[in-house]
């Protein structure tokens, strides 16, 4: 397909800026591929959609503050660093970006607070660098809880505030390494996790860390093209068992929350339908067409336009119902984006 295809006018109007609060009281679009109906929904309706043996598999990463701030050696030049994957514990090596870019060159350190220290070692990009931090003693998520700030979206224009530490960040996070949230999930209150189990769902994880590719638009014309960056994933036995098991005994519907878990499984999976456990990093790309061999259901939000993120899910809910859906989203005052509205497509 063509990256033109995927094109569509989002207006600053319709792009959510600030949480809902509380977090599930947000729209559901529901979309029925089958029947290609379009129903309007409360996200808490989510639970009468969902049958008892369904499987809700959920993407447990953390965001964590990834933006630094300090200043390199001899001078008082402030320095913008942000973290965007832990390359080796051990060796305190990561990938970053960082600004003013210019000066920033491989030797330079940079002091941070609480003594934490790193050295350019290596440029990647126009702006990214690798950098060693050089307290091999320390562990660096736990100084970053610290003295970090949160990496909203980039293209909310405002400063984080304390709400969104809070907010930008599912109930069930847990595995830190993520400077994007998997925005699907930040809908659930652990109120309505629990009336979802006792319906007879099953909650499921595994891990993905998404990057700042999340954001940034497809740019060639041939989408066949693209080439995703890789992220790290996990997925655990237990949670590949099951799913196995539910698939084999067709007791349930395999659902996904987010196009992060959609991918991991998807990446996993065999040509009969069941997956492989492990971790890894995975540079998968979905888009249409595509033969989906495990997913069920896939709860999202609302995407930016010529995203690999829309690419996704539009392979899941067939680019032309998916399309027709967004138009009618953006008509009756749907929110798009990370602190958005929902859909779910079955």
């Amino acid at each position: 397909m063509r990256l033109s295809e995927f094109r569509y006018a989002l207006t600053k109007s319709a792009i959510a800026t600030v949480p809902k609060e509380p977090r599930d009281k947000c729209k559901l679009m529901v979309l029925d591929r089958r029947k290609k109906t379009i129903t309007d929904a409360k996200f808490t309706d989510i639970v009468d959609y969902l049958q008892k043996g369904d499987v809700l598999v959920v993407n447990d990463t953390k965001v964590f503050p990834a933006k630094l701030y300090g200043h390199k050696e001899k001078t008082s030049a402030k320095i913008e660093v942000f973290l965007l994957r832990e390359l080796n514990k051990q060796a305190g090596l990561w990938d970053v970006l960082v600004e003013p870019a210019r000066k920033v060159r491989v030797g330079n350190k940079i002091y941070f607070p609480e003594d934490l220290v790193a050295e350019v070692v290596d440029n990647t990009t126009s702006r990214g660098r690798t950098i060693r931090f050089l307290n091999p003693e320390v562990d660096i998520f736990q100084v970053v809880e610290r003295i970090g700030h949160m990496p909203i979206p980039p293209y909310i224009k405002r400063e984080p505030d304390e709400k969104d530490k809070q907010r930008y960040q599912t109930v069930y996070a847990r595995v830190p390494g993520a400077v994007a949230a998997p925005a699907s999930g930040l809908h659930f209150t652990i109120e309505l996790l629990n009336k979802i189990k006792r319906k007879g769902v099953e909650i499921l994880s595994l891990t993905l860390h998404p990057g700042l590719s999340s954001f940034r638009p497809v740019e060639v014309e041939d989408i066949s093209k693209h080439k995703m960056e890789s992220e790290y994933y996990n997925l655990p036995y237990s949670t590949a068992q099951r799913i196995n098991e539910v698939k084999t005994e067709r007791s349930g519907r395999i659902v996904a929350v987010g196009t992060t878990v959609l991918r991991v499984i998807e990446a996993n999976a065999t040509v009969e339908g069941r997956i492989k456990f492990g971790e890894g990093w995975t540079d998968k790309f979905i888009y249409p067409p595509y033969d989906f061999k495990v997913v069920d259901m896939l709860i999202t939000n609302f995407q930016q336009p010529e995203t690999t993120l829309l690419m996704a899910v539009s392979a899941f809910a067939g680019h032309d119902f998916l399309m027709k859906a967004y138009k009618q989203a953006l008509k009756t005052g749907y929110k798009f984006l990370a602190y958005g509205d929902a859909m779910l497509i079955y």
